[in-house]
């Protein structure tokens, strides 16, 4: 079985700007219209009509779950994909049946909207279980001789302390959180700085070198080149 994907809550607060949505929904106009929508928002969605598709691309932040699909039934999908990501996933559905909204939390599923419904409640229900999702990652990572606590914010390498300066901490949390997945350099700098820097790309660079030498492996972190970076497998 692959290693279930551990989503990395993008937004911080009642933001939703970066967040990355997986929209499961087989009918064109709604899933133009809730597109269109989260968009404005500042999400980025992947919007597919059947469930082999959401198995495809169950990298996301939050998955948006219709029930009624035309290839397989929303319920046994919610518990696939429950398995496979760790992402909030919220039932958006025409079923008001209080049956319906058991099975579908027993599969995993982590809030049930029945159409049809406001688009303000459905951002604020996205918000909530985001910012649930986000008090529930784990706050000691270790990945290989790799150890980062990130709310002591302190990393160790082997059981040996390792200082870094606050970037530094910020840039490899940002790798540690998905270890093995291609980090954009475009992520980090909107994760480790903010989305309004504007200064030179190179600072990144530096900042990775020094990574390299304090944490004593320089083959720790790898550059794909055009793509950004990521952690090698221990």
């Amino acid at each position: 079985m692959p290693r279930p994907y551990r989503c990395t809550v993008t937004a911080p607060g009642d933001a939703l700007t970066g967040v990355r949505v997986l929209l499961v929904e087989d009918d064109r106009s709604i899933a133009q219209q809730l597109t269109r929508g989260l968009e404005r928002a500042g999400c980025s969605v992947i919007a597919v009509r059947t469930g082999s598709e959401a198995l495809q691309h169950s990298e996301a932040d939050l998955i948006l779950l219709d029930l009624g699909l035309p290839d397989v039934d929303g319920m046994p999908l919610c518990a696939q994909l429950r398995g496979c990501t760790d992402a909030p996933i919220i039932v958006v559905t025409a079923r008001d049946a209080e049956p319906d909204r058991v099975r579908a939390l027993d599969s995993g599923a982590d809030d049930y909207v029945v159409k049809p419904f406001g688009f303000a409640e459905l951002m604020a229900r996205m918000r909530a279980v985001l910012r649930r999702a986000e008090r529930s990652q784990p706050t000691l990572l270790r990945y290989g001789p790799l150890s980062v606590d990130l709310d002591g914010r302190r990393v160790e390498v082997g059981g040996t302390p390792v200082v870094l300066t606050g970037k530094e901490f910020d840039i490899l949390s940002c790798l540690i959180t998905e270890p093995g997945r291609v980090v954009s350099r475009e992520e980090i700098f909107d994760r480790a700085w903010d989305e309004h820097w504007y200064g030179p790309t190179r600072v990144l660079d530096v900042h990775i070198a020094a990574l390299r030498r304090k944490l004593g492996d320089p083959s720790l972190i790898e550059t794909v080149y055009g793509r950004g970076f990521r952690l090698r497998a221990p």
